[in-house]
């Protein structure tokens, strides 16, 4: 059986995420990097406290097979763009290059709609920054998820969000697929499907096809 390490778990695609790797009888462990313990308990499931400041340092005792980054923050709670660009770009790259340090063959994250460098958009920019990074790392299997609006239960008020997740329902017969707005567990169901194929390569996969 396969072992998995996260990092994002407390999230909204990290908590399903989590769920589904659990679920998932290919994976015989799952390794979650948390800033504090969390309220989750399962025979497979291992809490590491870590400071994601310090992920550089970061060592184990096992040799994960997968890793799965759902890491991601807004501006707004993240007080400025530097602490933006350090969250969804910095903790993403340096966990992908310490989980390629440690062996890890296979590496999942979750991006977003619109990602690219070149975009005037500053969290398009980021988002797309992360992924050229990642791609220079060299795993052999990335996959790299790019959802629209996250439809689930969040532990923050998001208002505008819960309203635009509102009206996208509403409208959903209007709106083309690639554009719907998602739930997360659709998202972290087909993060562990690439996950579980057999052959190497980049994945990119747009909202539409996580639906």
């Amino acid at each position: 059986m396969k072992t998995a390490v996260v990092a994002g778990a407390s999230g909204l695609v990290g908590s399903a995420l989590i769920k589904r790797l659990t679920d998932t009888s290919e994976y015989g462990q799952v390794h979650i990097l948390v800033r504090k313990e969390l309220d989750l308990v399962h025979p497979k499931l291992v809490q590491h406290i870590v400071d994601f400041d310090q992920l550089e340092n970061l060592t184990f005792d096992f040799i994960p097979d997968d890793a799965f980054c759902t890491l991601g923050t807004t501006i707004s709670k993240a007080g400025s763009q530097t602490a933006f660009i350090r969250v969804d770009h910095n903790y993403v790259c340096t966990f992908a290059e310490m989980a390629k340090e440690l062996g890890v063959t296979g590496f999942f994250v979750v991006s977003s709609m619109g990602a690219n460098q070149a975009s005037s958009i500053f969290y398009n920019k980021v988002k797309g920054r992360m992924e050229d990074d990642l791609k220079k790392i060299g795993f052999p299997r990335l996959g790299i998820f790019r959802p629209s609006l996250l439809l689930g239960p969040r532990k923050e008020k998001r208002a505008g969000e819960k309203f635009a997740g509102w009206i996208l329902k509403l409208l959903d017969f209007m709106i083309p697929s690639k554009y719907k707005a998602i739930d997360v567990d659709n998202v972290a169901k087909k993060m562990v499907e690439v996950a579980l194929l057999a052959e190497n390569g980049i994945f990119i996969l747009e909202s539409d096809k996580l639906q």
